[in-house]
């Protein structure tokens, strides 16, 4: 907890609405403009006093009624095994891919490497067809 159970803005505010309320009666009727701004000033601190006490309340009744810290690391701890596993899992896949990948680019390599063989044959048989022409 925070100073004074965390009301340190609420207790500041009032405090300082409390001061703008005493002070309005004395100065009241020198002129007109310091009139207006204690009508204006002293509700709107009032005002902000409330604002902050009701935030307050309200934060401490979220806080009280959230789930504990067990609960939270718990359902991480699951989380976490569960993304484990299926990392785990996409790993395995990720590697048979990997294998057929090379597997493919060796018969790729030999494919090409017959066709070459072929492409050289071809030749041949042109040249001796020349030759024999």
């Amino acid at each position: 907890m925070g100073y004074l159970r965390n009301h340190l803005a609420t207790v500041a505010t009032a405090a300082f609405a409390a001061v703008l309320t005493g002070l309005w009666p004395w100065f009241a009727g020198w002129t007109e403009l310091l009139d207006f701004i204690f009508l204006m000033a002293v509700p709107i601190s009032w005002f902000m006093a409330l604002t902050c006490w009701l935030a307050q309340k309200s934060a401490d009744y979220a806080r009280s009624h959230s789930p504990g810290p067990e609960k939270k690391s718990s359902e991480l701890d699951e989380a976490k095994e569960e993304l484990g596993s299926e990392l785990d899992s996409l790993r395995a896949t990720v590697e048979v891919r990997d294998a057929e990948i090379g597997e493919l680019r060796g018969r790729i390599a030999a494919l090409e490497t017959r066709v070459q063989i072929e492409a050289l044959r071809a030749e041949i048989a042109d040249l001796k067809a020349m030759a024999r022409a």
